[in-house]
């Protein structure tokens, strides 16, 4: 009876795992956009630096002048979302870190069900 519910217990931990896994991973290609994003408004807005303000430029929504696009550049890196993005990924670590504390008590009080796991992974 104990065994199931260790099993039971285990596969609870084990997608509790995979949904955080993929979560993480999902804040972490967030984290690798937004850095792109802000290197591509950089060089933009240090290529409009070098053209005079009354030049006409084109942007998809339509044509404007350079100032407007380099205020449009400067306010582009939007700090509130980096630090939700941020805060998002450390809370995912510390759930992880959690997971990884319930399965390493698990497998600890029950020593038969670590080494059927070890099987099954061989197999």
């Amino acid at each position: 009876m104990a065994d199931e519910a260790n099993r039971m217990a285990f596969i609870e931990i084990q997608s509790r795992m995979i949904e955080t896994t993929g979560k993480l991973k999902q804040v972490q290609n967030q984290m690798r956009t937004k850095e792109g994003e802000r290197k591509r408004a950089y060089l933009t807005r240090e290529e409009l630096s070098q053209l005079s303000d009354d030049t006409n430029t084109y942007k998809s929504i339509g044509r404007k002048n350079v100032s407007v696009l380099s205020k449009y550049f400067v306010g582009y890196s939007i700090p509130a979302i980096d630090l939700i993005v941020q805060v998002s990924k450390e809370y995912l670590e510390k759930q992880m870190a959690e997971i990884e504390n319930n399965l390493r008590e698990l497998l600890q009080q029950d020593p038969s069900l670590a080494h059927q796991i070890m099987s099954m992974s061989v197999m």
